[in-house]
């Protein structure tokens, strides 16, 4: 609000006093909007200082150390193990106890068996049967899947599991060693022996003695473990040593008797 006059006198002073009260009401209005700015400020700093005051009084405080802390600092890629929390059980006891009493009623539930589980290792007869004869031989009982190089005296000089032929392809009787060869080729091209002793002729190859054969990738056809069961198509299998100790014994014209 502004008002001039050109008149003196009592209206001039009139004019000024009008100016003069104008003047001291906006000096007035604007001192009223500084402490409305700066009561704002006290407000939002106020708040501020309350807020950091709760969050450090949150934060845990570490434990005094004698050590220099600024000194003290973990390697490039450690991992630091979280630490358990006062008041909060973190233990996994409950939890292991729940899956461990689990576990236990599922075996009890399932049957186990035991025939299919662990087969009984096959055992040794020490001699023969009496059906084989006598006299220096070689017996081989095709039942039991073992064979026995027997001397002149009627004793035993060693018994060993073999692996016969599958394809029942070899008859009871009396047989004779007519051929031996230190290494051999399988009848389809898909494996080598080693100390072949024959003694009589299948449908497709001779039949004999020899260790275990070789695929062409140069790995055993069985393992060692399994033999006293019938695995081959015609000869009969043999661990190198037993071979080894056939192709020994069993020279040409010695007696092979096959027993069922």
């Amino acid at each position: 609000m502004s008002v001039r006059m050109r008149r003196r006198g009592c209206g001039s002073w009139l004019a000024l006093s009008i100016v003069t009260e104008e003047k001291a009401v906006v000096a007035r209005v604007r001192t009223w909007r500084v402490m409305a700015f700066v009561g704002s400020l006290g407000l939002t700093f106020a708040a501020a200082v309350s807020s950091t005051a709760g969050m450090v009084a949150a934060a845990p405080v570490p434990a005094a150390s004698t050590a220099d802390d600024s000194a003290h600092q973990e390697p490039a890629g450690s991992a630091t193990q979280p630490t358990a929390r006062q008041g909060v059980d973190t233990s996994l006891g409950p939890v292991q106890e729940a899956i461990s009493a689990a576990t236990q009623r599922l075996k009890a539930a399932q049957p186990v068996d035991v025939a299919s589980s662990k087969r009984a290792a096959p055992t040794l007869e020490p001699r023969p049967p009496r059906s084989s004869g006598q006299g220096r031989r070689v017996v081989f009982d095709e039942s039991s899947q073992q064979v026995w190089l027997m001397r002149t005296g009627d004793t035993v000089r060693a018994t060993y599991l073999v692996s016969g032929s599958k394809m029942d392809n070899l008859r009871p009787g009396q047989y004779e060693v007519y051929s031996r060869s230190l290494h051999a080729i399988g009848f389809n091209y898909r494996s080598t022996m080693r100390y072949m002793v024959r003694f009589t002729q299948g449908n497709n190859a001779a039949i004999g003695f020899h260790d275990i054969p070789r695929d062409n990738a140069g790995q055993p056809v069985q393992t060692a473990k399994e033999l006293g069961v019938a695995r081959s198509s015609g000869c009969i299998r043999q661990r190198p040593s037993d071979a080894r100790q056939m192709w020994d014994f069993a020279q040409l014209g010695t007696d092979v008797v096959v027993v069922t």
